[in-house]
């Protein structure tokens, strides 16, 4: 498929690009599938991964969850920059989204397939891995695909479009969001992230239409590499770079509305319209906001403040920061209501989305158009890449982070050593003994205060069971275990709640801290007690019980005792968790807004479009022009 055979200038029309139509289409279809999968990963490690083999696994504990999952983002906003040298040099946009589009559509395959044949965790790495790698080709191809379909006649619909182009990525987020979950919670994984799979293979059979009415810009081969080097292209990376910089802290705080902000709000009150709705749908917010407030902000709320100053892109930036730092500000005090045994309304976390989301639309789509327009010609995409590499940066600290807060796990060590060793007994420092069947799949755990454990267990499951099933509060517990209980260094039997139904009953172990490896016990939950509810129209539409019910009763876990060997753990924790965990990132993005201010203000642009022969650059020698720019 040669370049040759496609446009390779822009249309001479003052009117919308031909082409336009199928990216947008794409978008939202190809948007489907990955915000589909990515709001079901938080909820599905931590209460569905451990049941997809036919020998119930270890479960994962948030912070681990969320360390995977920020983990998994970073590579899709890593690899763009490998995509983007492909596209520059070698193959051009259009073929490099095509060809990469076919290995995203396989990793979804490859999650879809989980759990029916081999290993169910292996699946779930390669089928990440396939969508890191299809991400490397779509993400920082499309967007500059788009601002290479205008020319000098209908480049002032620019800022239109890449509206239109963020509300179609938006548009399938929300559908996605709400949907994948319900498939999720009533027919299952298989279902849940097949669906996404099938819309990807039509995200790319709509684009694969467009390639007609398409300007196709070849590839620049070497010349992009020069121009990389040129004094205009370092320069531009640098100045960018100071940018994306802030850029980052950003997105380590908005990304986390796929994981920390999910397992947030699945200890909040829920119930809205009569519907208690599903942790991983509450995500549905920020797209649908998002297809409000971009007409919002873009005919009313920029003119309105323009009235008072130059709204430039980068004040807009500036402006969002401090939003973001409000939106974080309330979701910590509502983390603090849960800290206390609370049950908060998921309306708390639903102002902080709106804030949230108010800032994307300063930061993230501002920064997309400005991110283009200050590209030389031919590193578009390597610049949108770049862009994209701030994403990538965001999440890799809020996985350190994550990584960082998780005490050293024995039993995961365990794992390793069993694996190694291919042996179906493993004892650990502490006389921590864990046991494996022919997978190699823990069936039994046992170590020195495990029956002081069960025993201080059987009390808080005895209390929960008459108390509408929520744990007790700490001096509560403090009389229920007794001072008498105490493990075998003679310290009391330690108690923790974490939520209104979640607590840890834990001994502290050889050296006396909480947060380190010797700390083993028991992570109790309790399910809402059952309510009365009348029947819905939507009721006919799903199984009577939900797959994980379903599930657990095919594996014989349905039933299990508080004290079942697979909710102990010995060492793994969370040394920093609940309102600790909030504040740490609410203070980060208000010393970010802050510094970002100041260097906004020293910035300045320079612009630059694909068909130009000279580049629009602003006079800097003039004082009054720069300061309308900042």
């Amino acid at each position: 498929m040669a370049s040759s055979k496609y446009r390779e200038r822009a249309f001479e029309t003052e009117k919308m690009p031909p082409g336009i139509p199928y990216i947008v289409g794409n978008e939202a279809a190809e948007r489907f599938s990955f915000y589909g999968m990515r709001a079901l990963l938080a909820i599905f490690m931590t209460k569905y991964l451990w049941l997809m083999n036919d020998t119930p696994g270890a479960k994962m504990i948030a912070a681990e969850a969320t360390e995977k999952q920020h983990w998994f983002i970073l590579w899709v906003y890593f690899t763009p920059i490998i995509g983007a040298l492909i596209a520059d040099v070698f193959l051009g946009k259009y073929r490099t989204i095509i060809w990469l589009s076919l290995v995203y559509c396989a990793g979804h395959g490859a999650l879809a397939f989980m759990g029916i044949e081999g290993s169910a965790e292996a699946w779930f790495v390669a089928g990440l891995a396939l969508i890191c790698i299809g991400s490397g080709g779509i993400k920082p191809c499309v967007s500059a695909h788009v601002g290479d379909q205008f020319g000098t006649k209908n480049r002032h619909l620019l800022t239109k479009v890449f509206n239109w182009f963020y509300w179609s990525i938006n548009l399938g987020a929300f559908i996605s969001s709400a949907m994948t979950p319900w498939l999720m919670q009533w027919w299952g994984p298989h279902l849940a992230f097949g669906v996404p799979g099938i819309l990807m293979a039509l995200a790319t059979f709509v684009f694969w239409l467009g390639r007609r009415k398409f300007v196709h810009i070849p590839p620049a081969g070497k010349r992009a590499v020069r121009e990389a080097f040129t004094a205009d292209g370092v320069k531009a990376i640098l100045k960018l770079s100071t940018i994306y910089v802030f850029v980052a802290v950003f997105w380590a705080l908005f990304d986390q509305h796929s994981s920390s902000w999910v397992i947030q709000v699945d200890d909040m009150n829920r119930n809205f319209l009569g519907i208690e709705w599903l942790p991983s749908q509450i995500q549905a917010l920020n797209p649908l906001l998002i297809l409000t407030f971009i007409p919002l902000f873009t005919y009313i709320i920029y003119p309105a403040i323009s009235k008072f100053f130059p709204l430039t892109p980068l004040r807009k930036m500036s402006i969002g920061f401090f939003v973001m730092f409000v939106a974080w500000l309330i979701v910590s005090f509502a983390q603090e209501q849960i800290d206390a045994g609370e049950r908060p309304s998921f309306g708390w976390q639903a102002l902080g989305y709106m804030l949230m989301t108010a800032s994307e639309v300063m930061i993230s789509i501002v920064c997309l158009e400005f991110s283009y327009t200050q590209a030389p010609k031919s590193m578009k995409s390597f610049i949108m890449a770049l862009f994209l590499l701030a994403v990538a940066g965001g999440n890799l600290i809020t996985a350190l982070f994550n990584h960082y807060i998780q005490a050293p796990n024995t039993l995961k060590e365990a794992d390793e050593l069993a694996k190694a060793g291919q042996k179906p007994e493993v004892v650990m420092p502490g006389d921590v003994k864990v046991s494996y069947n022919d997978e190699f799949y823990r069936v039994a755990i046992d170590y020195p205060d495990k029956e002081v454990i069960n025993e201080a267990a059987g009390k808080i499951d005895e209390w929960g069971g008459a108390n509408a099933n929520e744990v007790p509060a700490p001096d509560v517990a403090k009389t229920i275990l007794g001072a008498d209980l105490k493990d075998s260094f003679g310290n009391p039997v330690q108690y923790k709640r974490v939520s209104s139904r979640r607590a840890r009953i834990f001994t502290l172990g050889a050296d006396g801290k909480e947060g380190t490896g010797d700390d083993a016990g028991l992570a109790i939950e309790f399910s809402a007690p059952e309510k009365e509810r009348k029947e819905r129209w939507f009721d006919d539409l799903h199984p009577d019980e939900p797959w994980l019910d379903r599930r657990m009763k095919e594996l014989g876990v349905a039933d299990q005792p508080v004290q079942d060997d697979s909710n102990h753990f010995v060492g793994g924790q969370a040394k920093i968790e609940g309102a600790a965990y909030f504040w740490f990132f609410t203070w980060m993005i208000l010393g970010a807004a802050v510094c970002f201010v100041i260097v906004a203000y020293f910035y300045k642009p320079k612009e630059y479009y694909h068909d130009d022969d000279i580049p629009e650059e602003m006079d800097v020698s003039d004082e009054e022009a720069a300061a309308e720019m900042r």
